[in-house]
């Protein structure tokens, strides 16, 4: 029987958390885990005390070897090398690879990239993809190259999208789609049997790093449009509206009536039903679902409007809304 297979994996977000429990538990046998590079422990929370991240917590319960460089320097390259892989397994890691890192082990450094690439290459698909109405998505296996997100394709996992799906619940099936899409590959990478297929450069798409300033809405467009960029945007960096004075966070949303178009205003309260605030926008209507008050806590509309009650005929004001996907790279 062979020994099973060594592997690095750089990582620093709980995402990858279920494929490596996983990879630990149920293929022992074919692989193990011999060390973890991961970001830097970092103020969060409120309070920002300095934590580590998941990844590391779960490297420390399982002792395993930790490594976090705050810039990816030739010293950690020895590093690796000291460790011996055979492979390289790279998730939300934050740092970009060089060649020489690339190359350090024998069988190859793989990435898995939460989009069916090569649509939505860059910093934010989940977010993006949900944000842009899309409804289907999902995972790609694929070898890492210097280009960002330009690898050859070994493998895709697809994850639907429902309509009331945020991105912390696309997030929670991709995390789930990475275990099925790397056991059915993980044979081929050991034997060196996987097929590469290069991406169709014709159908490359590009995702941003979001900032604060994508909070703002712009009620000159279509409701669905609206109510899928609320959802993708939460939990971060989150959408919101100037009412009374107060930025009133929103936490869910969707639309009704979505191809008509009515002679009010844009932006202007319509009142409410038994699910939402309803807003006029250029074609549909905005329902949004959840709301919070500054300092309050996310709630349900009705229960919201209750202790926040807003007149019908108010006109919210629209903000410019920033592009988060383009076919060229983000600069």
């Amino acid at each position: 029987m062979h020994a099973p297979m060594r592997f690095v994996f750089m990582g620093s977000d709980p995402i990858a958390l279920p494929l490596l429990e996983s990879l630990l538990n149920e293929h022992k046998e074919k692989c193990t885990c011999i060390g973890v590079f991961t970001q830097p422990d970092r103020p969060s929370g409120r309070g920002q005390k300095v934590e580590p991240n998941a990844i590391k917590c779960w490297a420390e319960k399982n002792a395993l070897p930790i490594h976090q460089p705050e810039k990816f320097s030739e010293e950690d390259r020895l590093k690796l090398i000291a460790l011996n892989p055979d492979l390289t397994l790279v998730m939300a890691y934050g740092h970009i690879l060089r060649d020489p890192v690339i190359a350090v082990p024998h069988l190859g450094t793989y990435n898995l990239h939460t989009s069916l690439l090569p649509h939505l290459r860059g910093a934010s698909p989940i977010q993006t993809a949900v944000a842009l109405g899309e409804k289907i998505t999902g995972v790609t296996l694929m070898r890492i190259v210097r280009e960002l997100d330009a690898g050859p394709i070994v493998d895709q996992e697809r994850v639907n999208i429902e309509t009331l799906d945020t991105a912390t619940d696309l997030e929670s099936k991709l995390a789930k789609a990475c275990i099925p899409l790397v056991s059915r590959n993980l044979d081929k990478i050991i034997a060196k049997t996987a097929t590469l297929t290069d991406q169709d450069k014709s159908k490359v798409t590009f995702c941003r790093r979001l900032t604060k300033e994508d909070q703002y809405l712009d009620f000159n467009n279509a409701a669905a449009a609206l109510a899928a960029r609320i959802n993708g945007l939460n939990p971060w960096p989150s959408t919101s509206v100037e009412m009374k004075g107060q930025t009133v966070k929103i936490g869910l949303a969707d639309s009704v009536n979505a191809d008509d178009q009515s002679p009010k205003e844009p932006g202007v309260l319509l009142g409410s039903d038994e699910f939402g605030l309803l807003i006029q926008c250029k074609h549909g209507v905005l329902r949004l679902r959840q709301l919070q008050r500054p300092g309050g806590r996310m709630l349900a509309a009705q229960d919201f409007l209750r202790g926040f009650p807003v007149e019908p005929g108010t006109c919210l004001t629209s903000k410019p809304m920033k592009d988060i996907i383009s076919e060229k790279p983000f600069r």
